[in-house]
C-alpha cells in the first residue's frame, strides 16, 4: 500500500473518530435538559406511624412532596424538634440552579459546534467543578437544617442532630431518612461520564495517530 493511501486511511480514521466524539458529546450535553423536567434529588422519611412513608422531591427550581401534604407534615414534625421550615423561599439555590444548567447547556452545544478537543476538555472540567460545588452546597444545606435547631423546641435531646445523609439511608430517632439522586440529578452525572470517557478515548486515538 502506497504512502498516499496510508495517509488517506489515517485521515479517514481521524474524521470518523472526531465525528463519533462530537456526536457522543452532543448526546451527553442533551441529557442535561432532563434537569428541567425531573427532580434532581429525593428525601424520604420512613416511620411506623407513616406506613406509606413521607418524602419530598427537590427540583432545580421547586420542592414538591411525594403526596399532597407530605411537605406540610414534614414541617410539622420538624417544628417539634426545632428544625427550620423547609420551603422554596428559604433555598436561594432554586433560583440559581436553572441558570447554571442553562449556561452549561448553551456552552456545551457551542463547544460541540466549534468541535475543538481543548474546548471539550475545558467544558468537562467545568461540569465536574459545578457538580462538586452542587454536592458540597447540598451537604451544607442538610447540615444547617439538621444542626441549627431552635433552643425553645418542644422536644430537645442533648447532643442530637437531625441531618439526613448526603446519599444513602440513616436512622434518625424512630425514622429512617433516605436521600438519593433522582433522574434530574443522575443525568448530569452521566453527561460527565460520557465527557470523561470520550476525552480519554480521543486522547488515546490522537497519540496512536501521531
Amino acid at each position: 500500500m502506497s504512502s498516499e493511501t496510508l495517509a488517506g486511511v489515517s485521515l479517514l480514521k481521524v474524521i470518523v473518530m472526531n465525528k463519533n466524539y462530537r456526536i457522543s458529546f452532543a448526546i451527553g450535553v442533551s441529557l442535561m435538559i432532563l434537569v428541567y423536567f425531573f427532580p434532581i434529588w429525593t428525601i424520604e422519611l420512613q416511620a411506623p406511624q407513616y406506613p406509606e412513608g413521607l418524602g419530598f422531591n427537590i427540583w432545580a427550581y421547586k420542592l414538591t412532596g411525594f403526596n399532597e401534604y407530605d411537605l406540610e407534615n414534614i414541617n410539622k414534625l420538624n417544628h417539634y424538634i426545632g428544625m427550620k421550615e423547609i420551603n422554596e423561599n428559604s433555598i436561594p439555590e432554586l433560583k440559581i440552579i436553572p441558570v447554571v444548567i442553562g449556561i452549561m447547556l448553551l456552552t456545551g452545544f457551542l463547544v460541540v459546534k466549534l468541535n475543538k478537543f481543548r474546548y471539550y476538555q475545558i467544558w468537562t472540567i467545568l461540569l465536574f467543578l459545578v457538580l462538586v460545588a452542587g454536592l458540597v452546597d447540598f451537604y451544607i444545606w442538610e447540615y444547617d437544617y439538621g444542626h441549627d435547631l431552635n433552643p425553645m423546641a418542644a422536644i430537645k435531646i442533648p447532643g442530637m442532630s437531625y441531618q439526613p445523609p448526603l446519599i444513602g439511608s440513616e436512622q434518625i430517632l424512630n425514622m429512617n431518612a433516605i436521600s438519593l439522586p433522582a433522574i434530574g440529578g443522575i443525568a448530569p452525572g452521566i453527561t460527565l461520564l460520557i465527557g470523561i470517557t470520550t476525552i480519554f478515548l480521543q486522547s488515546k486515538f490522537n497519540r496512536r495517530a501521531k
